[in-house]
């Protein structure tokens, strides 16, 4: 994959996260990129919720999104 289709695959998936997460930040989606597995801690860091349901919300997620 070339690296301006990997670029629109990310800005397309960041669309996504912003509409499901609204209170994640720029400068938090600028950290997840390329670090998918970070999502949760950023989740539960933001929204103030369990661990569990924090990585629970952002597996389903990459999972429908196909972002691993």
């Amino acid at each position: 994959m070339n690296s301006n289709r990997a670029a629109g695959q990310w800005k397309q998936l960041q669309g996504s996260i912003k509409q499901q997460w609204g209170k994640l930040t720029d400068d938090d989606l600028s950290r997840l990129e390329g670090h998918s597995d970070q999502l949760a801690g950023r989740l539960q860091e933001r929204y103030g919720i369990a661990r569990e349901e924090a990585e629970r919300q952002a597996r389903e997620f990459q999972t429908r999104n196909n972002w691993h």
